[in-house]
Parts: structure tokens; C-alpha cells; sequence
């Protein structure tokens, strides 16, 4: 296994994230990590041969069968990402607020049911599935219980990295019909909320002096769409700055003649 990916994304010396290490003995721990970026989705992760297997879960995992969530499998990340809660600085890969929704335990599930049903399994036989592309799984946490399952499915669009899965809740004691992940809004290691942890000068926030910068950016077209946004932004903040008094007066006249008018 490799954090090389993980380290590639980042700059250390301005985020508060834990640099990549990897562990010599897997303690089967998960963790669901409530992730406010450039959208709000949840970061579900797997502790597995000295990594986190992390995938990024649109809607967020769900007790309900009837929900196939999405999993868009990411980076593996290091085991000390596990209790990470804080904000990331803007600027930063996956720049905004983190906050952990939920943790616990797992175990993988043999790959074939014993007598109609599925046993506790070995990590050797989940790395197989997980490269067959079928992962089997029982969660033990404080939200999230029961059997559930990966399945890595087929480019649904061109230009697809491959990387698509569906996390599906199996059948069992724990289903939860309707499932509402938004009735838990608070973290299970502070029982903060995300408005608290982002406000919280205590959060695990490093805050580089100067701003970070956005780092080098290898793909021309995004390094000019970034360029055209910086721009925009100086020229507004410019024609901000010289409008007179006068003319700001004789703009707020304007507006109120207007919703008169209306």
C-alpha cells in the first residue's frame, strides 16, 4: 500500500491534516467524516493494511437498503486521519470544515454465505473482494450497525477515473426504513456542529502567515480559470474601492425608486 497520492495532494505546512504513515498492524476501525468542501458530502473510510480505504460519499451512508448511495473511491489515507476534526485552510486540497460523524469497528464477512448467512471473514479474504470489486462488511459503531456492502459498478460516464462504487445497507436488525442521516448533525468525538467546529478557534486549524497560496497547478486550463477568477475578483474589489460617496448614494436612490416601481 502507498500514501504517495495522499502526500502529492497536500502541503503540510498548511494544513492541519496528519502527515502519511503507514502502520504495521490494522486495528479494523472505520470512520465517517462529514466533509463541508466545495460540497458538503461524507467521507467514508475503512482502517485496512496500514491504511484508511477512503471513499467520498455524496449523500452520505444510509441504514435504509433501499438507498444505493454512491462512493466515489479516493486516496488511501493514513490510519491517523481517523480522529482528524477540523478545518482545512481555503486554498487547500479539500479546503473547508471536517467533522467526524461517526466511528467503530468493522470486520469483513466471508465471500459467500454459510448456511444462508454471512460469517465473520479474514482481512485477506476482504482484500481480495475489495480487488474483486465486492466488498462484504458488518460495521459496529454508534450510528451506523449491521451488514453492508461495496460494489465497485461501470463507468456510468465517459472520462470516468474507474472509481465508482455503491454502498448498499444489507438486510438485518439494524435496517431503518426512511433513514434521515441529517437528524445526526453533531460529532460523535465533540458533539459539536459543523457552524461550531468551522467558528472554534481551538479546531485543528494551522494558519500559514502569509494566506496559503493555491500551489502550482499542472493542468493549463484550470491554472487560466483560476487566473480569470483572480482577476474578476481584483477588478471588483477595485471599482469597489473608487466609487465615490456620491455615486454610492445616488445608487441606493436608484434601487429604492426602483422597488417603488415595482
Amino acid at each position: 500500500m502507498s500514501l504517495d497520492e495522499y502526500k502529492r495532494k497536500r502541503r503540510f505546512e498548511e494544513t492541519p491534516e496528519p502527515a502519511p504513515k503507514l502502520e504495521k498492524k490494522s486495528q479494523h476501525r472505520f470512520v465517517v467524516q462529514r466533509h463541508a468542501a466545495t460540497r458538503l458530502h461524507y467521507d467514508f473510510r475503512l482502517e485496512m493494511e496500514g491504511v484508511l480505504k477512503s471513499w467520498a460519499v455524496p449523500k452520505g451512508p444510509s441504514l435504509d437498503p433501499a438507498d444505493k448511495r454512491l462512493a466515489m473511491q479516493v486516496e488511501d489515507h493514513p490510519v491517523s486521519y481517523y480522529d482528524f476534526e477540523g478545518t482545512i485552510p481555503e486554498g487547500n486540497y479539500g479546503g473547508g470544515t471536517v467533522m467526524v460523524w461517526e466511528t467503530g469497528t468493522w470486520e469483513p464477512l466471508s465471500p459467500e454465505p454459510v448456511d444462508g448467512v454471512y460469517v465473520p471473514g479474514t482481512e485477506k479474504e476482504a482484500v481480495a473482494m475489495l480487488a474483486k470489486g465486492d466488498l462484504k462488511f458488518r460495521l459496529k459503531g454508534k450510528r451506523l450497525n449491521g451488514d453492508f456492502a461495496l460494489i465497485h459498478i461501470k463507468a456510468r460516464r465517459s472520462g470516468s477515473k474507474g472509481n465508482e462504487w455503491l454502498l448498499i445497507k444489507k438486510k438485518d436488525d439494524y435496517v431503518v426504513a426512511g433513514f434521515d442521516i441529517d437528524s445526526y448533525d453533531t460529532s460523535v468525538l465533540t458533539n459539536r456542529t459543523m457552524a461550531q467546529i468551522a467558528g472554534d478557534a481551538k479546531s485543528a486549524e494551522w494558519t500559514s502567515s502569509p494566506p496559503a497560496s493555491r500551489g502550482k497547478v499542472k493542468a493549463t486550463w484550470l491554472t487560466d480559470a483560476i487566473a480569470r477568477v483572480d482577476l474578476k475578483r481584483k477588478k471588483a474589489a477595485a471599482e469597489s474601492a473608487n466609487e465615490t460617496p456620491k455615486k454610492k448614494v445616488k445608487a441606493r436612490r436608484l434601487a429604492k425608486t426602483e422597488t417603488k416601481k415595482e
